[in-house]
């Protein structure tokens, strides 16, 4: 049951303990500037961390959507009950009306679309094989 849990829960845990629990605190705040060769300097908020983190978990969804095993149905079903719930939050709660929040929900999105898509390619691949003359 581990396998199903949705990633994505983890960072929309991460925003909300940031907003509710240090009141104030900016998303757009610089956690690190690094110099670039051209002369510029790369900003890095920590909305950009949050999203980069994001990423990396839609990675993982992804990974995780192969797998055609009984269990990827209930995945899915927990990934697409984390995005509901984050759409209701994104509608009704001030804190969560903001541009970071807002693309966690469109990666989140792309997970559940994502991964219904893979898993009913994978399931047809497997039918087709299963089914192929012998």
């Amino acid at each position: 049951m581990l396998f199903s849990f949705p990633l994505f829960l983890i960072s929309f845990a991460i925003y909300n303990m940031v907003v509710f629990l240090t009141p104030g605190v900016s998303w757009s705040g610089t956690v690190l500037s690094v110099p670039m060769q051209s002369g510029a300097t790369w900003t890095i908020s920590a909305g950009d961390c949050l999203i980069a983190l994001s990423l990396v978990f839609l990675f993982f969804e992804v990974l995780k959507a192969t797998r055609s095993y009984a269990r990827t149905i209930i995945d899915h079903m927990l990934s697409t009950l984390v995005f509901i719930g984050a759409l209701i939050e994104f509608l009704l709660v001030k804190e969560a009306a903001t541009s970071v929040f807002a693309t966690l929900l469109l990666i989140s999105l792309v997970d559940v679309i994502g991964g219904w898509v893979v898993s009913m390619g994978a399931a047809r691949r497997d039918i087709s094989v299963d089914n192929s003359p012998q």
